[in-house]
């Protein structure tokens, strides 16, 4: 299949190689690999060309997952650096790469063809100009009939893509673009973790969240030559990405659904603590008031565990330090936690006083339950919210040990 076609780049073509002094390579173009014997031998020619047209001092890395179709050995038999790499995944088998590269920028894409090699220049222009990261765009650029699914391109990667962009203010059109380059000293600041193809996600996260110098080269995608069905399991390794993007935005997780559900919760109680209010045909009384304090609680939980995911992922490095939310955490101390949460306890247990007291100025006989249920629903969710408070108090001391 011939992929002899230019890509289309915003950046300028810079052939002088940057490092002409060095004897370390420049550019290290890492392929990850599992049975692509179909492919691998294309892919290698084509970014031996690149090298040697463009007269950039590199070297090429195979960073075979465990191949059983001798792509490793066709690899090796055309002379390049084969890296095995044991643990299975796609982000396992970039690591593995990007640990065994030597070169001052890496380049790297799939050993399936999809991506052309010979045409990179774009890519290591703007990491020469300073970019420390630079990530291929395929709808910005063109998708070759055939070369992306129906539900991927129209579906899968626009949504993902486009809730990267919300939850991260990283304006990336494509988030799963598997052609990207970045400077080696940069990529050691990410410390990527994840093995499976989240990984594509995590390096644009954690890129934004290190404030690295991003930028995006339109592309063209072309149908992949292996032969074989992808690697790629739709929901399998949609549903990963998703997880990994909610998982680290303890903002959007957490934060945020917890605020409204605690204010719509708080506004149902205080509205109806008078007496039933009247929606069009509809009367909305206790029972409601009633999902007004389950949602106080849970929403004041949500926020609980915003806290709890903001400290530990901070004290941790997997997450950048937000001085903001960290001084909100840091000012809930032990002490006024406590002192706020037992003021909401004893007021919950004022009003539980109060409601018993009525209960006996009626010998303890029936009540109007709507009456009595509008004491006690405000009280317990008092009650319950006050421990929640000194509790969360007691927990983010603990988180905060290193600290003292």
């Amino acid at each position: 299949m011939n992929h002899n076609r230019p890509q289309v780049s915003a950046g300028r073509e810079a052939d002088a190689p940057a490092n002409a002094c060095d004897d370390s390579p420049e550019l290290s173009i890492v392929i990850p690999c599992l049975n692509e014997a179909g492919t691998i031998a294309t892919c290698i020619a084509k970014a031996r060309r690149f090298l040697e047209q463009h007269r950039v001092a590199g070297e090429i890395i195979i960073a075979d997952n465990g191949s059983n179709d001798g792509s490793a050995d066709i690899a090796r038999d055309l002379g390049v650096i084969v890296h095995a790499v044991a643990t299975p995944g796609y982000g396992a088998a970039l690591m593995g790469g990007f640990a065994r590269a030597s070169g001052r920028f890496i380049i790297f894409a799939d050993g399936d063809d999809s991506y052309d090699f010979e045409h990179l220049m774009p890519f290591l222009a703007r990491l020469r100009e300073g970019d420390d990261f630079v990530i291929g765009d395929r709808f910005g650029g063109s998708i070759e009939t055939g070369a992306m699914p129906f539900l991927h391109r129209y579906l899968g990667n626009p949504l993902l893509s486009s809730l990267g962009r919300l939850l991260y203010n990283t304006p990336i059109n494509d988030f799963h673009c598997g052609l990207r380059g970045i400077r080696r000293d940069a990529l050691a600041r990410l410390k990527l973790r994840a093995t499976g193809m989240e990984f594509a996600s995590e390096m644009i996260v954690k890129a934004g969240f290190h404030k690295l110098k991003i930028s995006q080269v339109p592309i063209t995608l072309y149908a992949d030559g292996r032969g074989h069905a992808s690697h790629l399991r739709t929901w399998r390794d949609g549903w990963r990405h998703l997880r990994f993007l909610m998982i680290h935005s303890p903002r959007w997780l957490f934060f945020y659904p917890g605020l409204v559900t605690l204010f719509v919760g708080l506004c149902l109680l205080v509205w109806l603590l008078p007496g039933a209010r009247a929606v069009g045909g509809l009367t909305l009384d206790v029972h409601t008031m009633l999902y007004g304090g389950v949602m106080t609680v849970v929403g004041l939980q949500l926020v609980s565990f915003a806290l709890f995911s903001w400290l530990f992922t901070a004290n941790a490095g997997l997450l950048p330090r937000e001085d903001k939310l960290l001084g909100m955490v840091r000012t809930l101390s032990l002490e006024r936690g406590i002192l706020f949460g037992s003021l909401l306890g004893v007021a919950g247990l004022a009003t539980s006083v109060y409601a018993l007291l009525l209960w006996s100025d009626q010998s303890y006989g029936n009540l109007v339950p709507a009456q009595m249920m509008r004491l006690t629903i405000p009280a317990v969710t008092a009650m319950a919210c006050g421990a929640q408070v000194v509790f969360t108090s007691f927990f983010l001391s603990v988180l905060r040990l290193g600290e003292y």
